[in-house]
């Protein structure tokens, strides 16, 4: 495989080396796109410490928060050409690097039960090995995927039908698969950068956003709307990664323990996850006694999940042909 910049790798490489006790000692970059105190600090967290033991120190790493090196779209590159050694960031924002991955933000792909869905994250074919070569093909080494959690819609009116969404601004990424999605399911979809969601919501320039309730208790969403709404659509889907190249060039004890501890943390990222989205649905039930929280019924659901089909049928012009392949790959292993 062709280095990617391979002077900036190397460079960082040297940067990274320093001396220690007549050994080398490597400190290795762990990116995330969230604050402090969050689930995917939790995850890095727990991989440094568990790395650091298991080297004895002779490896360290280090967690750089949400903005510390970039934009997410600015992280994953620097992950691909190995000045970062690892990332954590959530599916939507590989849209520019790896715009085939896409299609797993397609609404009412997923199933609900979380211990089927991390089952799948953890062993699916279609992602850990399809999925994995094509990122790979971009510099990026599949190291797992996990979910933070059910995706909830905050709004400032009620929505139970695709009727209830029309001419509602529904903030999402910037993503063109999620502007066709909620296109799909009725909304009126408004592309708003993550950083700028609070102040669209408290001027009225959206009317609601969707995100998992961890993120909406930490980023505060919920001052700005009156509902929470669980239509059970979306899962908030991450990927953690390392550059193809830093990993490849890495000795095979060093693969083995990094490939060891990530399959390691599936079984405590799930509990993790649950806990953070008890915790912080307390703390805005606490903080906003009067908002309203709405779980869809199965019919209401129903409404929703039939649109969203038509998205699924969009997905080659949307993403690209092989996103539609791997969407359709994936959808086999469910029924399986």
């Amino acid at each position: 495989m062709m280095k990617r910049f391979a002077g900036t790798s190397v460079i960082a490489a040297v940067i990274g080396l320093g001396l220690a006790g007549g050994a080398f000692a490597e400190d290795w970059k762990f990116a995330i796109e969230e604050i402090p105190g969050s689930i995917m600090d939790s995850y890095a967290q727990e991989f440094k410490k568990r790395i650091e033991a298991a080297t004895d120190g002779d490896v360290t790493v280090t967690i750089y928060p949400l903005g510390s090196l970039g934009t997410p779209s600015e992280v994953a590159e620097q992950t691909a050409d190995g000045v970062v050694q690892f990332s954590n960031l959530s599916v939507g924002n590989l849209g520019t690097i790896a715009p085939d991955s896409q299609f797993l933000l397609t609404p009412y792909l997923f199933p609900n039960d979380p211990e089927k869905l991390n089952t799948l994250l953890a062993t699916s074919k279609t992602l850990h090995e399809d999925m994995a070569e094509d990122l790979a093909n971009k510099g990026l080494h599949l190291g797992a995927l996990y979910s933070e959690g059910q995706q909830v819609w905050t709004t400032k009116r009620e929505v139970r039908s695709p009727e209830d969404a029309d001419n509602f601004k529904m903030r999402v990424m910037v993503s063109p698969l999620l502007v066709t999605a909620y296109e799909d399911l009725g909304f009126s979809p408004t592309p708003v950068p993550f950083g700028d969601v609070y102040g669209a919501l408290q001027l009225g320039q959206v009317d609601g956003q969707v995100n998992p309730v961890p993120t909406i208790e930490e980023m505060k969403f919920y001052e700005n709307t009156d509902y929470m709404i669980w239509a059970g659509g979306e899962e908030l889907i991450t990927i953690v990664m390392s550059g193809e190249d830093w990993y490849q060039d890495q000795p095979d004890e060093r693969k083995a323990l990094i490939d060891e501890t990530f399959a390691g943390l599936y079984d405590f990222i799930a509990p993790v996850v649950a806990q953070f989205n008890d915790e912080r649905l307390d703390k805005i039930k606490a903080a906003k006694p009067d908002i309203q929280m709405i779980t869809l019924t199965d019919e209401e659901r129903a409404q929703f999940s039939e649109r969203a089909k038509d998205t699924q049928t969009k997905i080659d012009k949307v993403i690209s042909p092989r996103g539609a392949e791997l969407l359709e790959s994936l959808k086999a292993e469910m029924a399986q």
